[in-house]
């Protein structure tokens, strides 16, 4: 499920997702730079320029070449900014294409796997410009990652059954 809200001249984009996995399982994927590449729709050409472990760690600093547009690609400068694993991290954008990016990426332990949930508060870039844009271009493209991610996570590590998350309500 993913939401996206304007306040105070930003907007706040909510998602979350079950996963019958375990926590350490959940954090060891997400919290892998390298997987950013598999959970990013390919027509984007996502790729890290920096050199990165495969351990995140606070403080850490990831660049990324992305592509924006059909042919434009964007250098983006992301911090991890904090980190108590397993359980979160938030990575900011320093350098990139957009105004503020600040995601924060939690992990909640459950009786059955993992609630994966991401709070990204952003602002879009060029001012009125940005905004005018913002429901066909930035929005329509971030529904369609979250979207595309959904889908890589439950190809790789299944779905929630409907009976598992009728029980939990």
């Amino acid at each position: 499920m993913v939401n996206i809200e304007k306040h105070s001249g930003v907007y706040t984009l909510t998602a979350s997702q079950r996963l019958p996995i375990s926590l350490e399982e959940a954090w060891s994927f997400l919290s892998d730079p390298h997987n950013l590449s598999t959970i990013t729709p390919k027509e984007m050409g996502f790729e890290i320029t920096s050199k990165t472990g495969h351990n995140t760690y606070e403080g850490q600093i990831i660049t990324y070449k992305v592509g924006i547009l059909p042919g434009i690609k964007s250098s983006w400068v992301t911090e991890i900014k904090h980190l108590h694993a397993p359980y979160y991290f938030v990575d900011e954008q320093r350098i990139g294409p957009y105004r503020i990016w600040y995601h924060e990426h939690i992990l909640e332990e459950t009786a059955d796997g993992v609630l994966m949930k991401d709070k990204v508060t952003y602002k879009p870039p060029f001012g009125i410009l940005g905004e005018l844009a913002h429901p066909w271009l930035v929005k329509a493209k971030l529904l369609k990652i979250f979207s595309y991610r959904e889908k890589v996570l439950v190809k790789k590590f299944g779905e929630m059954s409907l009976n598992e998350e009728v029980l939990e309500k």
